[in-house]
Formats: C-alpha cells, structure tokens, sequence
C-alpha cells in the first residue's frame, strides 16, 4: 500500500503525520512518499484534491484525509486492505 503525503512546512500536523505513519509502518506493508507541497507534483495534488490544510494523505493515490491525521482510521483501513489482499491471493 502506498501512502502519499503533501506536506507544507513549517508544519506540526506534517510532522505528527511522520510520527505515525513511521510507527505503523512496523506493523502494516506500507510505502510512504513524502511530496513537497510547494513542489510541480505537490502543487498539482493540492489543486486536484484541496485540503483544507496540510498535510493532504493519500492512500493508493486515493484522497485519505487532511490536516490532523485521523491515526485509528487508517490502521483501520489498512487492516482491512490487507486482509482482503491475503484473501485474494
């Protein structure tokens, strides 16, 4: 599962979004890219998707959240993507 996030800096929710998604990352099969918002590919994330602030995360290219990121959500999500993946295969 890849998760984009477009962060802004200086910027708290940014870093707290690092914080969580590096913790997670011990757990779940988990990519991150971190997108400078200020940056070509940043910028068009921003207009495609319009966060309301920062940072925008997307999961699998997909709008997730924006701002704080909502932690229990996205353990849910990835959870259960996972589980239909082993299914799957």
């Amino acid at each position: 599962m890849r998760i984009t996030v477009v962060e802004t800096s200086p910027c708290d929710l940014c870093e707290d979004a690092d914080a969580v998604l590096a913790e997670l990352a011990k757990d779940h099969p988990i990519s991150v890219e971190v997108v400078d918002a200020q940056s070509e590919v940043g910028r068009d994330l921003v207009a495609r998707h319009r966060p309301p602030q920062a940072p925008l995360v997307l999961v699998d290219g997909e709008y997730f959240s924006a701002g704080r990121l909502p932690r229990r959500k996205l353990e849910r999500t990835l959870t259960a993507r996972h589980s239909t993946v082993q299914t799957a295969g």
